[in-house]
């Protein structure tokens, strides 16, 4: 609400003030009024505007309606503009008694206007604009038809790990247009204006969270440090004409359980006391409200833009395959150096691409839950293409089988669920559905970060049972044309060992019992990853192996039915994709690691993994049973996908999916195109 000074009004002397943009006067006409006076009219100049009972009347009416003096207990005077000189603009109030046509006396205010304000970005349009109503700017509002400023977090991999960059920093013409533009701006007369100092604040508390820099006037590119991590309160040198400044903030963080991710700016105009015994008085402050942009996953459906390697595993099979695929993409190619002691996992398994938008710019940002805990051990920062950020962001749990880092993580594509959109999709995440000695979730700190985003909804689904534990073990969505029969521009695939079985009973049944699993790869290859070569008809009489993809088969229903309710999925959005696990307890890992649980991992490689390049896909070559010269579980992922369009393309590099801890090495990650979608348009 507006602040209000109270001004008597004396028809024997002039009244004066100043009225900051944005704050009322209440006149008093009564109290000064003539003895014996009952009605009165008011007039005001150009830029003052005038109200009774909060019904905004012209000056024209005013000026020729007589009105009861009773009316006059709730008279307002604002300015709509600055004044161009001292006592430039006045208030007229002309008194008159009963029956009389000729004012009995007058009174006069003479007004000064000035404008303390800071203007954002209000309308999320890109351009710094006075809003309609001054008193939104201190709310943040989500929706089409709502408003507030974005700011983007800065991670830029130079920046990686400071909070402070000290009192000044050189900004390039790219870098400063990832920050938002805030405009402080103070208009009046000059001899009014040298009365009063500026003071641009924060709380101590959101200081931290961001930082804003002041162009120096003798360099184009350093700017200063005016507001963050330990200086939360600025005061602006003193007033001596007009001024108008542009101020550029960053935040320094995202969102999370501790910081709701907004962050409020105010500018105090503080009237200095003429006498030293008397303190200053703060007289008006303007407040706008920025929202730091959340961090965004993508969905395998949404198109590549760039496909990142190792290379240095010297999987010559995985790496040329992907690069072909890359090219039929039309995705840039890019290559990383491998850190020989993480196997390539922390391509994949500890980082996901992502992005963050304001309306100004969109920045692309790897984000990494690393294992290492030192900074030169994050290979992955020295490697990015240009104008690629990096950040981090802590977890709990270090151990090789945990659920703790990006891998346990998947985003739907935008759905509908009973009449609640979800634009940018939602976050699919591993969960072990409840506590026990053995079992393993996503720690705390990197599950509160997800929900703190708050525009991709997460989900939890069951995946403790996998030995990994991350759910891309058993599900993985592809892109589709709405015309192919599900109404949806997306296609769930599921691992079903049930269809696997059933594929290979038809085989047996045509003849193809003695056809072989993995005949073609080497022993030595099979015994490293602890498998062996086997015919159908003896896999089918395993009866061992068939009881562990029953239980398979029963975390998977349950995924089903979550995924099915939380996602608005029906039967003909979903298609099962034959699958094999078996229960193996983890081992190659430190005894305190070590767990009595069986946990299941891929039979063999995990079709369910695949490189998703809009209708092309890299699929992990199973190695499946040869029937007339084709692996039979190829010839059915074709059978499935071919007709939607999909062009499947089997990577053989055996190695490369199955290892002694029984995860997918996962050695590439692709860099997708953002939404369209702008995230400050729904609700949450």
């Amino acid at each position: 609400m507006s602040r209000q000074n109270v001004v008597r009004l004396s028809p024997s002397t002039p009244a004066y003030a100043v009225c900051v943009l944005g704050t009322e006067i209440i006149l008093d006409l009564s109290g000064g009024a003539p003895e014996n006076c009952e009605f009165f009219t008011i007039s005001g100049s150009q830029r003052v505007l005038l109200s009774v009972s909060n019904v905004v009347i012209t000056t024209e009416e005013w000026a020729t309606v007589c009105k009861p003096l009773s009316d006059a207990k709730s008279v307002l005077v604002k300015m709509v503009s600055p004044s161009p000189a001292e006592h430039e603009d006045k208030v007229l109030v002309s008194y008159y008694r009963s029956g009389e046509e000729s004012p009995t006396a007058k009174a006069v205010l003479y007004v000064t206007g000035i404008e303390a304000s800071l203007e954002v970005d209000i309308y999320r349009n890109g351009q710094v604009q006075v809003p309609k109503d001054k008193q939104a700017k201190d709310q943040w509002v989500w929706g089409p038809n709502g408003w507030g400023p974005i700011v983007l977090v800065n991670v830029s991999p130079a920046d990686l790990g400071q909070r402070d960059n000290g009192n000044s920093k050189v900004f390039f013409s790219d870098e400063i247009k990832n920050l938002s533009r805030m405009t402080l701006n103070l208009q009046g007369p000059s001899c009014i204006l040298k009365k009063y100092r500026l003071v641009l604040h924060t709380s101590k508390e959101e200081s931290e969270k961001a930082r804003v820099y002041w162009p120096q006037k003798d360099s184009s590119d350093a700017f200063k440090l005016v507001l963050g991590p330990g200086q939360h309160s600025y005061t602006l040198p003193p007033l001596e004409k007009p001024l108008k400044e542009t101020f550029y903030v960053e935040a320094t963080e995202f969102p999370s359980i501790s910081f709701p991710g907004l962050i409020s700016y105010s500018v105090s105009l503080v009237e200095e006391s003429q006498d030293t015994s008397i303190p200053e008085t703060p007289v008006y402050k303007d407040t706008v409200v920025f929202r730091v942009a959340p961090c965004i996953f993508l969905p395998s459906t949404q198109m590549p833009l760039e496909v990142y390697l190792c290379r240095e595993l010297q999987l010559h099979g995985f790496v040329n395959t992907v690069t072909e695929l890359s090219e039929k993409s039309s995705s840039q190619l890019a290559s990383v150096y491998e850190d020989p002691n993480r196997l390539g996992r922390w391509l994949q398994d500890e980082m996901a691409f992502c992005y963050a938008q304001a309306p100004h710019k969109t920045v692309s940002f790897i984000l990494d839950t690393p294992r290492a805990t030192l900074l030169e051990d994050f290979p992955m920062k020295y490697s990015l293409s240009p104008g690629i950020g990096y950040v981090t962001q802590c977890t709990e749990d270090h151990r090789v089988a945990s659920m703790d880092s990006i891998g346990n993580l998947m985003v739907s594509p935008p759905v509908t669920v009973q009449g609640k959109e979800y634009p940018l999709g939602r976050i699919l995440i591993g969960s072990s559905f409840y506590p026990s000695e053995e079992s393993r979730a996503m720690g705390k700190p990197l599950r509160d970060f997800l929900y703190a985003q708050q525009v991709q909804a997460p989900v939890e689904l069951f995946s403790d049972w996998l030995m990994t534990g991350h759910v891309d073990e058993f599900m993985c969505f592809l892109p589709t044309d709405k015309r192919s029969g599900n109404g949806k521009d997306f296609l769930l695939l599921l691992a079903s060992p049930s269809s696997c079985y059933t594929l290979f009973e038809e085989k047996q049944k045509e003849g193809y019992g003695d056809a072989m699993l993995f005949g073609d790869v080497r022993g030595d290859q099979l015994l490293s990853n602890g498998r062996e070569s086997r015919s159908i008809s003896k896999l089918l009489a395993d009866e061992d192996l068939r009881k562990q993809n029953d239980y398979v088969e029963k975390c998977l229903r349950l995924n089903r039915t979550i995924l099915k309710s939380e996602l608005g999925l029906a039967e003909e959005d979903i298609l099962d994709v034959p699958q094999l696990f078996c229960l193996e307890k983890l081992t190659n890992v430190p005894s305190e690691q070590q767990s009595e649980k069986p946990l299941a991992r891929p039979y063999f490689p995990d079709l369910l993994q695949m490189i998703v390049m809009g209708k092309n896909l890299g699929v992990p070559k199973p190695f499946g049973p040869q029937i007339k010269g084709t692996c039979c579980l190829e010839t059915e992922l074709c059978r499935l996908l071919d007709p939607l369009g999909f062009k499947c393309t089997f990577i053989g590099d055996f190695d490369c999916y199955l290892t002694a801890v029984g995860d997918f090495c996962a050695c590439a990650n692709i860099r997708r195109v953002p939404f369209a979608f702008k995230w400050w348009n729904m609700k949450p």
